[in-house]
């Protein structure tokens, strides 16, 4: 049996729809109704082409890699059928758990969008197995990565995604640490536990230009240095460069974008930016000549110096109020799955790092 990606890629995007159909998880009530008895009601005339658009596409990606993890792990009858049917499955348990949330409304409309989207994602990994396409991808695979690059791979695809939700530096995953500060301090408020945590009493100062210039060449980095890991060879690696910058900055361009507009695609591209993002690509064409080993271990110090830069900053009030856009208008569906990729993206790849350093260690010994 084949070892595919697309069996951790859909277990991610199966979470992340959960996350998604169900925030903010506030204010649980019963109804006295059935769970299922949205699909009795009509179809509400309350709906837009954004709406019809995002569930569609919301589970497509989920039968495209059920549908592409069957088919690699040899199951070649019934992948589309099985695929459709469990993303269904999800649609409908979720479109019923949504009854007892005050802020989301279970529709059959969304449910038959969804499940529409699913079989639309499953018939495009059927019909690039039957053109070939997969068996084109695993000897590309088998050219360009090590065989144990699975979980890697995942992040990196997941990279682009995470860099949706505004974050405060462009390229500044991680910042978790005033957030995470406010939301212990409010669930120990008034207890004695308040007075154990090591909390600030001073504020946060914001990053200088040097500081941000700096997190901008680690956050492009990142990604580099997990890709230089598993690639075979550099003239693959200096190509995988390319690549990654290309992809962080149109996933960048586009969160701006959705955030203020497209004619504002490009306003987070200032000077600290454009410098950190040069020293990034000279940085990384140089560290393409290292070993795999060697790239590990300056991933994780890439990681822990960038991580400990960016949570010594507040987020500015102009990023406050970008925040606003995604929180409080139409991009609430996406607000929680863009907002834990963004926040827990480089700690996954720091904890996976870890984990291929000790198995790199153990195959020394």
């Amino acid at each position: 049996m084949h070892k595919s990606s697309a069996w951790p890629l859909a277990g991610v995007y199966a979470v992340l729809m959960v996350y998604a159909s169900l925030y903010p998880f506030d204010q649980w009530r019963d109804q006295d109704l059935v769970p299922w008895s949205f699909v009795t009601h009509p179809w509400t005339p309350y709906w837009s082409g954004f709406d019809v658009v995002s569930n569609w596409l919301g589970y497509a990606p989920l039968g495209f890699w059920l549908t592409l993890g069957a088919l690699r792990s040899g199951v070649q009858r019934g992948t589309v059928a099985y695929s459709v049917m469990a993303a269904a499955g999800l649609s409908f348990l979720l479109e019923s758990v949504q009854s007892y949330l005050p802020a989301r409304v279970p529709s059959l409309l969304d449910f038959s969008l969804n499940t529409a989207g699913a079989l639309c994602g499953a018939s495009a990994a059927h019909a690039l197995e039957q053109l070939g396409w997969l068996d084109r991808w695993s000897r590309f695979r088998a050219r360009w990565f090590v065989p144990d690059a699975r979980l890697s791979l995942v992040a990196l695809f997941l990279w682009p995604t995470a860099l949706l939700f505004p974050a405060a530096v462009p390229f500044g995953l991680g910042q978790v640490l005033e957030r995470l500060e406010d939301a212990v301090g409010a669930w120990l408020k008034d207890t004695p536990f308040l007075e154990w945590l090591p909390l600030r009493h001073v504020e946060l100062q914001p990053l200088v230009p040097g500081a941000e210039l700096l997190c901008v060449m680690l956050g492009l980095l990142t990604p580099c240095l997990l890709g230089f890991s598993i690639i075979r060879h550099q003239h693959q690696r200096l190509l995988a460069v390319v690549v990654v910058v290309g992809m962080g900055v149109a996933a960048s361009a586009l969160s701006a974008a959705l955030s203020f507009g497209p004619r504002h695609a490009w306003v987070w591209l200032q000077l600290p930016t454009w410098l950190g993002m040069a020293m990034g690509i000279v940085v990384a064409c140089i560290m393409s000549m290292l070993s795999a080993r060697a790239c590990l271990a300056c991933l994780l110090c890439v990681l822990v110096l960038n991580l400990a830069i960016l949570n010594q900053a507040p987020a500015s009030e102009y990023f406050a109020q970008t925040l606003q856009t995604w929180e409080q208008g139409r991009f609430i569906r996406f607000h929680g799955v863009a907002q834990w990729l963004g926040w827990l993206w480089p700690y996954a790849v720091l904890g996976l790092a870890l984990a291929r350093a000790g198995r790199s260690d153990e195959g020394r010994a």
